[in-house]
């Protein structure tokens, strides 16, 4: 198995001072004058035809250690010159291009990565190849700020907040678009970036409440990653609209309401069952679809349907009508296990 070496260098020195020679990079190590270097290789594969391997090499007091990334390349797709990888050139491998421009932003993540465990290793005295290893692996294993909203979601439906959980998501899909897929650490926050996060929203037409509402949701994950000890209070939101908007109150007309309930819909079942779902929603003023979800037969007792709002927990009271009990019985009659209730 062959390997061809990049000239991709990180030292360490005790120069206190940034020291570049062709691609050498030299980060000042307090109390220790012995250099660290890392190199990023490249392994190619011994079958012909398919795809060589990226890792990085650790050298500390003349010990040489090796961390795996698993990273896949072919020869070609790697320049050891530039020390970057070369996009693909065919018309037809957009989906290639997208993992060599992930490979290279994780390759750049790496980096950050073992700046930072040199350097905090450099505060506390000695320390050798292997540490720098360790804690290069501890590092990974702290959440990026995409995996941190994911975690977000899992907890919230966890809570039952089921459409909290769906507004994160939708946050987390909108800002990932922005990232064009790529993760990004809390450490790569900036106020810069969101403010261009803000600037990419307002050119695909969204609304000032509408952008509000995905950096007022960033807003609370950064906070709670703050409070969980993930990151620092930077104030990273001060530069971007995080109000609300009053807004021209819509309101559908009483006469459209009937000619709604009046429509024949008995040839679009699919219709007539989502206009179903719409009065009953008018009806219960205003239920959203989720709390009608969750409805039970023994939420309704001596005239009055009583429930708690899954978004806040909220307790209401509402007079059952009679033009509630026609959808109600319309569904019991056809559908024994008809969801709305049970």
């Amino acid at each position: 198995m062959k390997w061809q070496p990049t000239r991709t260098v990180w030292r360490t020195g005790c120069s206190g001072r940034h020291r570049k020679s062709g691609s050498n990079w030299t980060i000042p190590i307090q109390n220790d004058c012995t250099m660290a270097t890392i190199r990023t290789k490249f392994r190619s594969s011994s079958a012909e035809g398919r795809e060589g391997a990226l890792y990085y090499q650790v050298i500390h007091n003349r010990v040489v250690r090796q961390i795996s990334t698993g990273y896949k390349l072919f020869a070609s797709e790697w320049d050891q010159r530039s020390e970057a990888v070369i996009p693909c050139q065919h018309p037809a491998g957009m989906e290639r291009d997208n993992y060599l421009l992930s490979v290279g932003e994780r390759i750049r993540r790496d980096k950050i990565r073992l700046e930072k465990a040199i350097r905090t290793l450099s505060q506390s005295g000695p320390f050798t190849a292997d540490d720098i290893v360790i804690r290069f692996h501890d590092s990974g294993q702290e959440p990026s700020f995409n995996d941190y909203i994911r975690q977000q979601i899992v907890r919230l439906k966890r809570l039952g907040k089921i459409r909290t959980s769906e507004t994160y998501t939708a946050a987390l899909k909108s800002f990932s678009s922005f990232m064009k897929g790529s993760d990004i650490l809390f450490g790569e926050l900036s106020s810069d970036l969101l403010m261009e996060y803000e600037a990419y929203l307002k050119n695909r037409g969204n609304s000032p409440n509408t952008i509000s509402f995905y950096m007022r949701i960033l807003k609370a994950v950064y906070n709670r990653a703050v409070e969980n000890g993930l990151t620092g209070q930077r104030n990273l939101f001060k530069s971007v609209y995080t109000g609300v908007e009053k807004t021209l109150k819509r309101a559908i007309h009483l006469n459209d309401i009937r000619r709604i309930k009046r429509l024949d819909l008995s040839l679009k079942p699919h219709l007539d069952f989502a206009r179903d779902m719409f009065l009953f929603c008018f009806y219960t003023r205003g239920m959203s679809f989720v709390d009608m979800a969750y409805l039970k037969k023994g939420d309704i007792a001596n005239g009055i349907l009583t429930y708690r709002r899954k978004k806040t927990g909220q307790q209401l009271f509402i007079r059952w009508e009679k033009c509630m009990q026609e959808i109600i019985k319309l569904f019991c009659l056809s559908v024994q296990d008809f969801k709305v209730v049970h």
